[in-house]
Formats: C-alpha cells, sequence, structure tokens
C-alpha cells in the first residue's frame, strides 16, 4: 500500500523553515524537539529525499526542501479550507475567523465591528491580528488568516478583493498654520520638510501622496513615525502638518489637542478599504455578510 506523508509531518516542516529554529519550530508546534526532528526524519524517509541539511549547531532547507515547504503549505491551507467546509455546514455566520487588519484601520474600526458582529451575528467569533500589509498577505497566504481588512489600491496577486468603503484624508495642522493658507491651499504655501509622514512600510503613506497629490517632495520631512498617534503628536508640538484618515479622527484622535483638519489638495483625496481571501476559502457567503457590516462602520459620520 502506497504511505503518505501525514498534516502533522508537514506541519512540522512548515514550522521549522517558518521558525529556523528546530526548538521554536517545536514550542510552535506543541510537541517535544525530538519529536518534531523524528517526524521530519520519518517524512525524509517516506519520500526518500533529504528536505534539511544538518549540522550539531545549526541546518539549512535543501533546494528540494524549499519547494516542499511550499507544497506543504498549500495542502495545510486546502486541508484547512476542507475542515471549515464540514464545520460550517450549520450556518454561514458561525464558527471562527481569523481577521487581519493594518494599523492604520484597526484601533479606530475593530472595536466597532467586534461590537457589531455580536450583536448580530452571535455565534461567530474573529479572532483579530493587526500587523502590516505584507505580513497580513503573507499569513493569508499561508493560511495563517482568513480574512483581510486593507487599504487599497494594493496588489493582491490572486487573491480576492471586495471594497466596503471610502474612508476621505485631512491634513492636520495647528490652527495657527491654518489661519496662514488659502482655501484651497497649495503646498507650496508649506515650508520645506514641514510635512510629517508614516514609515513607507505602512501603506497609508502612499496612498495618502498619491490621492492627495502631493508632488513636492522638498516639503516631506525625513523623520518616519510608526504609528498615527506618533504624527499627531509631533504637528500638536507645532512642528508642520500631516495626513490623516477620516475614521481615525471620527474616532477621537485628535480630541484634547489644538489641531484642526482641512481638506487637503486632490479632487478624491480618500483610500479604498477592502476585504482579502483566498479564492480556495468556502466562506465566501460569511464574507460577504461581513462586508455589510462592516461598511456602514467605515461610512459613518459621527
Amino acid at each position: 500500500m502506497q504511505r503518505w506523508p501525514s498534516l502533522k509531518q508537514l506541519h512540522y516542516l512548515v514550522a521549522l523553515d517558518e521558525h529556523k529554529n528546530f526548538n521554536r519550530a517545536a514550542k510552535a508546534c506543541h510537541v517535544s524537539q525530538s519529536t518534531l526532528s523524528t517526524g521530519i526524519q520519518n517524512l525524509e524517509e517516506m519520500l526518500n529525499l533529504q528536505l534539511v541539511e544538518r549540522d550539531h549547531k545549526s541546518f539549512i532547507m535543501t533546494p528540494i526542501g524549499i519547494e516542499m515547504v511550499e507544497r506543504a503549505r498549500n495542502l495545510l491551507s486546502d486541508a484547512r479550507d476542507m475542515m471549515e467546509l464540514g464545520q460550517n455546514q450549520g450556518g454561514v455566520m458561525q464558527g471562527i475567523i481569523r481577521l487581519g487588519c493594518i494599523p492604520t484601520i484597526a484601533p479606530f474600526l475593530l472595536s466597532r465591528l467586534v461590537k457589531a458582529c455580536s450583536q448580530s451575528y452571535p455565534e461567530l467569533e474573529l479572532l483579530l491580528r493587526e500587523d502590516t500589509t505584507a505580513n497580513l498577505l503573507k499569513q493569508l497566504e499561508q493560511g495563517e488568516l482568513d480574512l483581510l481588512i486593507l487599504a487599497l489600491p494594493i496588489d493582491v496577486g490572486g487573491f480576492h478583493c471586495k471594497k466596503v468603503g471610502s474612508d476621505p484624508f485631512k491634513m492636520v495642522m495647528r490652527k495657527e498654520m491654518a489661519a496662514t493658507l488659502h482655501t484651497p491651499f497649495d503646498y507650496k504655501e508649506l515650508p520645506d520638510q514641514s510635512i510629517f509622514l508614516l514609515e513607507r512600510e505602512h501603506c497609508l503613506t502612499d496612498h495618502a501622496v498619491s490621492a492627495c497629490q502631493l508632488r513636492e517632495k522638498d516639503k516631506i520631512n525625513p523623520f518616519a513615525a510608526t504609528s498615527l498617534h506618533t504624527l499627531v503628536e509631533m504637528v500638536g508640538a507645532g512642528l508642520g502638518t500631516t495626513f490623516l484618515p477620516q475614521m481615525a479622527i471620527d474616532a477621537g484622535i485628535l480630541n484634547n489637542t489644538e489641531l484642526v483638519a482641512v481638506q487637503p489638495p486632490g479632487e478624491q483625496a480618500s483610500r479604498e478599504i477592502g476585504l482579502v481571501w483566498r479564492p480556495s476559502t468556502t466562506r465566501v457567503q460569511t464574507f460577504y455578510k461581513l462586508a455589510e457590516l462592516i461598511s456602514p462602520l467605515i461610512c459613518k459620520r459621527d
């Protein structure tokens, strides 16, 4: 009889590749290091291939091992989708959804989404993770997440995407600076290096620069913030101005400050918010129902 690799063995192999360490991989799989090592050795014997090149201190994946890791990830993802199909036969809005969201959306949306979801769909549980766009897309590809809330436009590759709302940008500055500008104003009126932005790993920076038609690069300060709250602190100290999404302003990020929000240049100064998922998922109906729940939360203006 033909012997087949087990999902557990494939899981061990993928974990080893991700954690780059036998001990950490074993802890992630909730097994002993010897169990994980033996499982991978048995897999190698079954395939008659060397997947891992070991010495007494370290290891590297062989070229065929690297290819096997990618195939194992795909098989594990398909297995998760198959389990979901069986587990969710009782209802579309039941079970668990592992939801990822970027930092420029998560603090201003997720708490309201969880509350709305618990009220409308009490049998659906959202497990939340906040991370950058690149990391979330990787986790979605590897089957670690089911659904993402991202800012668009971005390249989602082969994933499916549905827009759920538009989030306008505002330019935030101290009242004294705003009083010196024309309406509408031109970026040329601003001092050099007076516009503060997030680090490049945050897609909001590129979206804001593009949507708000900022072409004067000399106006951008070389300092790069790690969060929107840091940008507010910098601008509040009178150091310049920045772009903020409307949902952050609605959530009260400017409360107890001396800052005002003005309309930036650009006819459509906004970003789109969308849901992203794997094409192989069995939960498309669930995601569309969540999209209906999320859309008014984005568009609502208090």
